[in-house]
């Protein structure tokens, strides 16, 4: 009778210790699979960019929602807000999209909720190739802070150009005048984050190093993202043929200033610039694959919107980006 017990508890024990191994191997092989989806999850993090987009200075190109419907951009910078600083009266351009004189461009308040609602954020460009702006002074600089808070962020205005939605950050487009207070300017306007609100920098430098209006403002080490115009500027972009110039440029960049994520700046068709246009196929298999390893790469910016439409840009890069 003992013999049978002991043979019973034998079997019963061997079958515990295999039903236990066989949890354990399911255990480590269920570990194994989160493992795994989690370094692929880090390195999309990590390889990952979007596109941002230039939108408001042709009318042809389309509603802000429907920019933002396209589902191609991650980051929409209206341009431009052409006129202030030094006394002025701050003026914004929208081309043919809107009249702001009888507060026709407050509707793009619709636009921008719509963006933001799909996760793209939206911000107010200032400057641009044409326009009259300068900062006369580092109190100037406060008082362009305060208004753009005011009227195009999170404070409050009677007068808000765009109506009353609330954009998520300013874009510095600076190509015209003195290279004076834009570090201020970036400094009162990130004094609001502590509002409750993020308020995200950008800016858009030329590619030659560092940018002659823009360098003391990047040092700041302030701005979230920085779309650098590798184009119109030929020692530092593509030329047919050669992307030596603009790899070397962009290395340059990523490794020289202190900012969230940095940007390839693109024209998205050929006549979009006087040059620089890179053809698709030579960004996605030249050019991409190598800029991407830099730490903190964040994805190509492109001018603008209406070009992109003439030419389907985006579309044919947004998989590899």
């Amino acid at each position: 009778m003992n013999s049978i017990k002991h043979r019973i508890h034998l079997k019963l024990q061997s079958h515990y210790h295999t039903k236990m191994a066989n949890k354990s191997q399911a255990m480590l092989l269920l570990l194994s699979l989160l493992s795994l989806v989690l370094v692929q999850n880090c390195l999309a993090a990590v390889g990952g960019g979007g596109i941002a987009i230039y939108w408001g200075q042709n009318g042809n190109e389309g509603t802000l929602a429907q920019t933002c419907a396209t589902g191609r951009f991650s980051y929409v910078n209206i341009a431009f807000l052409y006129k202030f600083g030094n006394g002025q009266t701050p003026q914004i351009n929208l081309a043919g999209h809107c009249n702001p004189d009888s507060n026709g461009c407050t509707a793009v308040s619709d636009g921008i909720r719509r963006c933001q609602s799909r996760g793209i954020k939206v911000m107010l460009s200032l400057g641009g190739g044409v326009g009259s702006y300068s900062l006369a002074s580092k109190e100037d600089a406060k008082n362009v802070a305060t208004y753009l808070w005011n009227n195009f962020l999170g404070g409050s205005s009677t007068s808000r150009p765009l109506g009353d939605a609330v954009l998520d950050g300013i874009d510095f487009d600076i190509e015209l005048g003195s290279n004076l207070y834009w570090d201020d300017l970036a400094r009162y306007l990130k004094s609001y984050d502590g509002t409750g609100r993020k308020v995200y920098l950008t800016g858009a430098p030329q590619c030659p190093f560092p940018d002659s209006f823009l360098g003391s403002a990047l040092n700041t080490g302030l701005f979230d993202y920085v779309w650098v115009q590798f184009y119109n500027n030929p020692p530092c972009q593509y030329t047919s043929g050669n992307t030596d110039n603009l790899k070397n440029s962009w290395t340059r960049w990523t490794t020289s200033i202190n900012a969230g994520k940095i940007f390839l700046g693109l024209p998205a068709a050929p006549q979009a610039a006087g040059s620089g246009f890179i053809p698709p196929k030579v960004l996605t298999a030249e050019v991409l694959p190598v800029i991407k390893k830099s730490r903190n790469y964040g994805g190509v910016m492109l001018w603008s919107k209406y070009w992109d439409d003439q030419s389907g840009y985006s579309a044919s890069i947004k998989k590899r980006v």
